[in-house]
């Protein structure tokens, strides 16, 4: 079990101040685990370092205009290969079959495909199997990765380092294909409620509850001793 996907989940989320708080202690259990290669987290790091200096509503205000105003960059990955075709709807079901098969219980009101979601969810499980599950998943985060790139965003290193892990490059077949949708504008504020005129479906038992992702992660977060060394089983389920 990696608590590096763990910290990556809490980098994906909506900043806060809490997780200003935390950054330190990411960027411990990022350099200690060592599970991304040292290019990518040297990559990471001014991300960290926002966090730490910027204001938390310059911080807010960017990840709004990135992630929930763009939807060719947004983090629910069946967006980007599904879009609102019958599809989405099984696949949602197998996903969160998969979540409780691995003893996860969903308990935000964020969607079951959401990435801090689904990194939070490999961070509980072995790391072949966590490995097998990103990979599926490789071509979609790629093609994430590059488009972030193109705004010159910090965000674009997390996702890359993924991608890495996952062994999917950008000049992949499916990450290619994925990229071939034009960008959105997030200015673009008509075109963005056409988009979000339908109702969002929400899972979990209390869709009132809020968005707690990166207060749950945060509080389970706990530092890995620093010589502590990732599984080194490579099997990968698909």
């Amino acid at each position: 079990m990696a608590v590096t996907y763990k910290a990556l989940s809490a980098l994906l989320s909506y900043p806060s101040e809490d997780l200003k708080a935390a950054t330190g202690e990411i960027r411990q259990v990022l350099n200690d685990e060592k599970l991304l290669s040292a290019s990518a987290l040297e990559a990471i790091e001014p991300l960290l370092a926002d966090f730490e200096t910027m204001d938390v509503y310059e911080l807010q205000e960017r990840f709004v205009l990135l992630f929930d105003r763009s939807r060719t960059l947004s983090l629910n990955l069946f967006e980007h290969v599904h879009g609102e075709s019958r599809e989405r709807g099984p696949a949602m079901v197998d996903l969160l079959e998969t979540y409780r098969a691995g003893g996860f219980e969903l308990v935000s009101t964020e969607l079951p495909d959401h990435l801090p979601i689904l990194l939070e969810f490999l961070s509980t499980q072995p790391a072949g199997e966590a490995l097998g599950i990103l990979e599926d998943a490789g071509h979609i985060i790629a093609a994430l990765a590059e488009r972030l790139n193109r705004r010159e965003s910090p965000y674009a290193a997390v996702l890359a380092g993924l991608a890495e892990l996952a062994g999917e490059a950008a000049s992949g077949e499916l990450v290619q294909e994925l990229l071939k949708v034009a960008d959105d504008d997030p200015e673009d504020l008509e075109a963005l409620d056409e988009i979000w005129t339908e109702a969002e479906i929400t899972f979990g038992p209390d869709p009132n509850a809020g968005c707690p992702v990166t207060r749950d992660i945060l509080a389970n977060m706990d530092p890995i001793p620093p010589k502590a060394q990732p599984d080194p089983a490579v099997a990968v389920q698909k």
